[in-house]
């Protein structure tokens, strides 16, 4: 492809993108998928360029005073040679006007409002107030795997033999950490079930659950099944999972997943089936997934305040089954994939005054006891993780006891 033609792809992209109806990765696959004759090392300069406009979306559209994609494509791409980048033809963009380089040419350099350096729509700023933690979540992420064998350092020569520059990560015992992306279709250690992709802070409130194949746990927001898999492991296979998702579809994928992982301690449950004497209650709570914009900045940008409220109230029904299911000295575990307090502490504050029949858990000693590595919080009950203080998604996690 001409380069014109290659920015004619992003343009279209991008307009979509921005439409924020669906997400990103949604929008790209679907793009390439009907346009198969779009060779791999065009795929890959079109997709890291939409992915760097998205990232640099307020900064953009600031500068260029507009909502227009052509403007923002404009005011990014002013160092490069826009005659050749916009050159016309059957497929690729316009040609620029002498109008066009005009306005450009009489933009104004204005410091940008706090809102607009830290890449964040202003409501959202005012309310996480921490310019450099979202700094931290507009840089892309590493790419994190869980181990499904007994030896991570086995693993970790067998990827470095495949061409792949890997390392432990630095607190899970059980992650492995690329820099670069690595596609999965040309990974044999994927392929043969011995790594699962899995964020370093996902694998820490896996362990963090510290569940015993003697213990009655339910996933009861299992989704793809993530954490599900994730105990099976740490479980060694041993004793039972029950996975739970009030959209039952949700679940489809777990069973692939779990014959390429060669697990078979997971059974799915519905609704009518779930118990009131659990061990182990684990909410990974649906959220803004505010926690994972190194992977998707445009969610940021599709939450708004009224999307916000409903998922809050929906985490605080899903804490008060849990009070309800759970037996006594029994625990429940609340995670979300958020940096919002809204939907951590505020909300576990929120559900210790509505039942008073549970109690924070001390976090330190399972820490200490499963993972080992220093213990990286100031706070001891409610954790939260992020790209500053540990190297990883925005996760939060809190253990409620039932006296």
């Amino acid at each position: 492809m001409q380069i014109s033609a290659r920015y004619q792809a992003v343009a279209e992209l991008i307009e979509e993108i921005f439409a924020d109806k669906q997400p990103a990765d949604n929008i790209l696959n679907m793009y390439f998928r009907e346009r198969r004759f779009i060779g791999s090392k065009d795929r890959k300069f079109i997709g890291e360029e939409v992915w760097s406009v998205i990232r640099h979306r307020r900064r953009l559209e600031f500068e260029a005073q507009s909502q227009d994609i052509r403007k923002i494509l404009l005011v990014y791409l002013k160092e490069q040679n826009l005659d050749e980048i916009f050159a016309g033809g059957k497929y690729g963009l316009e040609p620029i006007t002498g109008d066009e380089k005009l306005w450009l040419s009489s933009l104004e350099e204005i410091p940008y409002p706090s809102d607009v350096e830290a890449e964040c729509p202003q409501w959202l700023y005012n309310k996480i107030n921490d310019m450099a933690l979202l700094k931290s979540l507009n840089v892309v992420a590493s790419a994190d795997f869980r181990i499904n064998a007994r030896s991570r350092e086995t693993i970790i020569q067998k990827m470095r033999d495949e061409g792949f520059d890997v390392v432990p990560t630095p607190f899970s015992p059980i992650g492995i950490r690329a820099e670069a992306r690595i596609n999965l279709n040309n990974c044999m250690a994927f392929q043969d079930g011995l790594i699962e992709p899995q964020d370093e802070a996902s694998q820490l409130a896996a362990i963090l659950c510290d569940v015993k194949p003697e213990h009655k746990i339910i996933d009861y927001c299992c989704g793809a099944g993530g954490k599900s898999l994730a105990l099976a492991y740490l479980m060694h296979n041993q004793g039972k999972i029950e996975a739970h998702d009030v959209e039952p579809q949700r679940m489809e994928a777990l069973d692939i997943r779990m014959k390429r992982l060669q697990v078979s301690n997971i059974v799915k449950i519905s609704t009518e089936q779930v118990s009131n004497d659990y061990d182990r209650f684990i909410i990974d709570a649906p959220c803004s997934g505010s926690g994972t914009w190194r992977r998707s900045p445009d969610a940021k940008f599709r939450l708004t305040e009224q999307k916000l409220n409903v998922i809050t109230d929906a985490q605080a029904k899903l804490l008060d089954i849990a009070a309800d299911r759970v037996k006594k000295n029994g625990e429940i575990i609340y995670i979300t994939c958020s940096i919002l307090a809204d939907e951590n502490q505020k909300q576990i504050e929120a559900f210790l005054e509505r039942n008073g029949g549970f109690e924070l858990t001390d976090m330190t000693e399972v820490w200490n006891r499963n993972i080992g590595a220093g213990f990286p919080f100031t706070e001891k009950n409610c954790l939260a993780f992020n790209p500053l203080k540990t190297g990883t998604d925005g996760f939060f996690i809190a253990v409620l006891r039932k006296k």
